[in-house]
């Protein structure tokens, strides 16, 4: 996956590899908290229409694939 990312180090100014070293860990660890089980354990979803919060993992993944949103239901995280 690609990303657009600034990475500001005072550590790494001098020394490219001290950099790419960096950068390679912040990759490594965005891979395994970027996907949709994470997001969905921390999100939910508020459906205003029926009054609702969708809290279910599989619901939350189905509705935020709809090639059609319904309007005033929103993705708000947890924390």
């Amino acid at each position: 996956m690609n990303r657009d990312l600034l990475v500001l180090s005072h550590s790494a100014q001098n020394n490219p590899q001290v950099l790419e070293r960096e950068l390679e860990q912040l990759h490594q660890l965005l891979f395994y908290t970027e996907n949709w089980a994470v997001f969905s354990v921390a999100n939910e979803i508020l459906d205003i229409n029926r009054h609702k919060i969708i809290r279910k993992t599989h619901l939350i993944q189905q509705i935020l694939t709809e090639k059609k949103q319904k309007p005033f239901v929103f993705t708000c995280n947890k924390n």
